[in-house]
């Protein structure tokens, strides 16, 4: 059986796979820097793994950081930009699909297990068939949703990492206002990503801030408690991201659990284990009752994009506005 290429694009990596018999292998992760865009990325990729088989794949689908419409695809955070229909002929692909890269996280909830995720602060058990809700800081913030139907799971994509940002204290508004006064609109992505972290610090630490300058840096910094801006930058990344999950989970009755994705937050460990992100996320007022009921996970998976691509291929996952998925033989290159 010919394999079905994958590949999970963010700002930073780039994640390729081949699935075959439901199952991904062959993967491999490169920087997107290294590369003058996807095909190039993609048919060096190709070009390794497939050497002696003979049998290169016929169909691929991609999970990018960005809103997916039409043949031109265009990544938020990473000036990498493709059509579709092109692409796929370039890589010798009769059929290839474009969605986000969170509405592939959130087709991968159903097929993750016990050893993919970590429980993070109280909540109950989840309600199954109610909506799940997924967000994740990396390069950017990623928002997604996914809901079960008669035919499996349906995940409904959105930009919600770009929802306007609300403090919930003095310091968090004064830091906001900095935000807003720097970017002019003070979005969840400006400080809850990895960039974003950055920004959290040049606000606490002064102007011109002093290094750390990146967010391994900054998170570093943070553990070794020797530099009080990086600590308040990560506890306040923390926190933000929590208010973020708790309005998420308000605005589509995430009764199903939310599910914390991206790379940023596996690597916080203890950090995020001690932080108000659990406080934050229930502090709702009049619901605060409700929200303490829902359930919260960290995704320690890695390749999770690479998983819900794979629920797409099986026919189990489809994405909200979206064409049928490639278990359609009619279908052809399409985003």
């Amino acid at each position: 059986m010919t394999a079905t290429l994958v590949a999970d694009i963010g700002g930073t990596h780039a994640r390729f796979g081949l699935v075959r018999n439901g199952a991904v292998g062959r993967v491999e992760v490169v920087a997107t820097a290294d590369h003058p865009g996807f095909a190039a990325a993609a048919a060096a990729y190709l070009d390794r793994v497939c050497v002696g088989s003979g049998a290169r794949p016929r169909a691929g689908a991609i999970a990018v950081a960005g809103p997916v419409g039409g043949d031109r695809v265009r990544l938020t955070n990473h000036p990498w930009s493709f059509p579709v229909a092109g692409t796929a002929a370039a890589l010798g692909l009769a059929r290839l699909e474009v969605i986000n890269d969170f509405a592939a996280v959130a087709l991968a909830v159903p097929r993750l297990g016990a050893g993919d995720l970590r429980s993070v602060g109280g909540g109950g058990p989840a309600v199954a068939g109610a909506p799940v809700a997924v967000i994740g800081p990396g390069t950017g913030l990623g928002v997604s949703s996914v809901i079960a139907d008669r035919d499996g799971w349906l995940a409904v994509p959105g930009e919600g990492g770009h929802v306007t940002l609300a403090g919930t204290c003095a310091d968090e508004d004064r830091v906001i206002a900095r935000l807003r006064d720097r970017f002019g609109h003070a979005s969840g992505e400006r400080a809850v990503s990895g960039p974003g972290l950055v920004n959290l610090y040049e606000a606490l630490a002064g102007t011109p801030p002093p290094p750390p300058g990146t967010p391994a840096a900054v998170t570093d910094a943070a553990a070794v408690g020797k530099d009080p801006a990086a600590a308040t930058a990560v506890t306040m990344f923390c926190g933000f991201l929590g208010t973020l999950a708790g309005n998420l989970a308000l605005t589509i009755g995430a009764a199903g659990g939310v599910y914390i994705a991206g790379g940023i937050v596996p690597k916080l460990g203890g950090l995020f284990d001690r932080s108000p992100f659990r406080a934050r996320f229930v502090a709702k007022g009049r619901f605060s009752g409700y929200l303490d009921t829902i359930p919260c996970w960290v995704i320690t998976q890695p390749l999770a994009a690479l998983v819900g691509l794979g629920g797409l291929l099986d026919g189990r996952g489809r994405v909200a506005g979206a064409p049928d998925s490639l278990s359609d033989p009619a279908a052809g290159a399409r985003g």
